[in-house]
């Protein structure tokens, strides 16, 4: 079924989606080798690549872990990161199957699948590229992280290549667009203030909940 839909993509679309996908599984090296670096043992974000499937909330975990900060929150800290999912699941509705289908498609959601599925023209399409992209991120974001954490046990200090700064990077990508909006600018400038301002008192984890207060912000 599946190739019959695949089909009716064109070469570039297929194109893009391949050096996409080829691009998250370098990102997925970089967590890897991270999360090997850091002292976590390989099945730690080998399970986070396959069960969680979503890039920045599994930097966020670790690197909150790593800092000495409670796993609980670390994990409430990805969900946040993964709110924008909530919509996302509303737009694709149609794109993820149905009955038992729709588990798989609903795990492979993430920006790239999202993004690509949406921009084609016909619904035959529409449900092809999400697919395939989806799938394609399912498969090089783990195959990636096997392949960091070979390298992140060479790594005795990630920050020297500047591994930890990836996460960050793939943050500030993802929230640039949205700043261009003045009350959200505002928000989450009044959000990373709170949370700085909380950083000497609070434990490793929570500043970044509390940035959360940013929300109540009012434009004036």
């Amino acid at each position: 079924m599946f190739k019959r839909h695949f089909a009716s993509l064109g070469g570039d679309t297929i194109k893009a989606i391949f050096l996409v996908c080829l691009a998250v599984g370098v990102v997925a090296v970089s967590y890897g080798s991270l999360a090997m670096a850091y002292g976590f043992p390989l099945w730690v974000p080998l399970a986070l690549s396959m069960l969680v499937l979503a890039g920045a909330s599994e930097f966020m975990f670790i690197g909150i872990v790593a800092s000495g900060g409670n796993p609980l929150a670390a994990a409430v800290a990805g969900l946040l990161v993964n709110a924008r999912h909530v919509p996302f699941g509303v737009t694709v509705r149609e794109l993820v199957g149905t009955r038992a289908v729709s588990l798989l498609g609903c795990h492979i959601m993430n920006d790239e699948s999202v993004v690509f599925g949406l921009s084609q023209p016909t619904p035959e399409q529409r449900k092809a590229a999400y697919w395939l992209c989806g799938l394609g991120v399912a498969l090089l974001w783990p195959a990636g992280v096997l392949i960091g954490a070979s390298v992140g046990k060479l790594l005795p200090a990630p920050e020297t290549i500047g591994l930890d700064a990836v996460f960050p990077a793939i943050l500030l990508a993802l929230v640039l667009p949205a700043l261009k909006k003045r009350t959200t600018f505002v928000r989450a400038s009044s959000g990373a203030v709170l949370s700085l301002a909380a950083v000497p008192f609070a434990p490793v984890g929570l500043p970044v909940l509390l940035s959360l207060l940013g929300l109540l912000t009012r434009k004036k």
